[in-house]
């Protein structure tokens, strides 16, 4: 396809796929489109360990990586021990979340003291020590692009980014973000409208592409993938008519046969409708949109504490969230109902699991349908 992030990225189908399982990046990129795994949850070591297992199966096809350097968050240039930590967690927030997995008759129990480590150990993630270290390893691979979600890139990311001949990318979700991007020399943005799932803005990706793409071009013409709530070929063309040059996206892949979704969280996704999501800061600290149930209800009723900065409130969240997780698969309907995952508005229309390749090719019939759709509107098929 003759479009700038197929020639950026020497892809076949300008369709970028966030995920965080490997499997699925492997799968994208062998089917003409472009996988970027998640990586901000992982060590450095996990994470070598990803990119050895994806090098070996991609034969040769590109692929990218996604991390989380936020530029702003709770400790931030501080070096606090996990009990500092733990210390800066209230009592009411810690109690708030208990109540709700007893309302829902599960025993919170003591804090598993392991799984914390854990949650504190991947907030050195978040810092500019914790990227490069990422870095280190990425850059050892055949990486073509490097995303960073939330913030402009630290000037490591773009000057190693450089000297290794690999894109840059950024997440926007409003025009001043996108502007403060294209000066800070990224590559690509990617326009991220809040009907997405994770983090999200609160402008639709409707409204929010055309106004980056009008606004970036007398500051920099750079190419730009669309995001939020695209799960099909004929939503890639619209946003493609609007100035995309392609799109990415995320919550689609995570209904398909080789993602590592839990099988409760996949059920419940496949029988969702588009209002069934909802935009919080109850999980991470930030606005992220995910499957509504009885927790991110809680957290939204009047008298609820307010949710904490990143990564604070993920260390409220994620103990209690991970206990839901392990007892909604033996079967416990308190922690089914629980049960929730970031998913974006797009999830009322994945209603069947089914391969990464068969979805990327219904992407490319659907966009191939829309487009003849077009042309006939306007008496120029071919």
């Amino acid at each position: 396809m003759d479009s700038r992030i197929c020639d950026m990225l020497g892809i076949e189908f300008p369709l970028v796929a966030f995920t965080h399982c490997r499997d699925v990046v492997v799968e994208v990129s062998k089917a003409g489109g472009f996988g970027v795994l998640g990586a901000a949850g992982l060590t450095p070591e996990q994470l070598e360990i990803e990119l050895n297992w994806i090098d070996a199966h991609i034969n040769d096809m590109p692929y990218g990586l996604d991390l989380i350097i936020p530029n702003k968050f709770a400790g931030k240039g501080e070096t606090p021990t996990p009990e500092e930590m733990l210390a800066k967690l209230p009592e009411e927030h810690k109690k708030f979340a208990n109540d709700i997995l007893r309302a829902n008759g599960i025993d919170p129990g003591e804090p598993d003291q392991q799984f914390l480590a854990q949650r504190i150990r991947r907030s050195h993630n978040l810092t500019l020590e914790g990227a490069i270290a990422h870095m280190d390893v990425a850059f050892a691979h055949p990486i073509k692009l490097i995303a960073n979600a939330l913030g402009v890139p630290p000037r490591e990311m773009l000057e190693r980014g450089r000297q290794h001949g690999v894109k840059v990318a950024a997440l926007v979700g409003a025009k001043s973000h996108a502007i403060n991007q294209v000066q800070a020399g990224v590559d690509l943005l990617v326009v991220v409208g809040g009907e997405a799932g994770g983090h999200c803005g609160g402008v639709s990706t409707m409204v929010l592409v055309p106004e980056i793409f009008e606004a970036i071009q007398d500051v920099g013409d750079i190419p730009i993938l669309a995001a939020g709530g695209i799960v099909t070929g004929r939503q890639m063309a619209a946003c493609m008519a609007m100035g995309a040059s392609g799109v990415w996206t995320g919550s689609v892949w995570l209904t398909t046969t080789e993602a590592e979704t839990a099988p409760v969280v996949k059920e419940k996704m496949l029988a969702a409708s588009s209002s069934d999501t909802v935009r919080s800061r109850s999980r991470t600290g930030k606005h992220s949109r995910q499957l509504r149930s009885p927790w991110t209800d809680a957290w939204e009723q009047e008298g609820a504490p307010e949710p904490l900065a990143m990564p604070l409130q993920g260390m409220i969240s994620e103990p209690a969230l991970d206990k839901v997780h392990k007892l909604s698969e033996g079967g416990h309907k308190g922690a089914q109902d629980l049960a929730t995952y970031w998913v974006g508005q797009g999830v009322g229309l994945m209603n069947a699991s089914q391969s990464v390749r068969n979805v990327v090719y219904d992407f490319k019939q659907d966009f191939i349908d829309a487009y003849e759709r077009l042309a006939k509107a306007v008496g120029a098929e071919s």
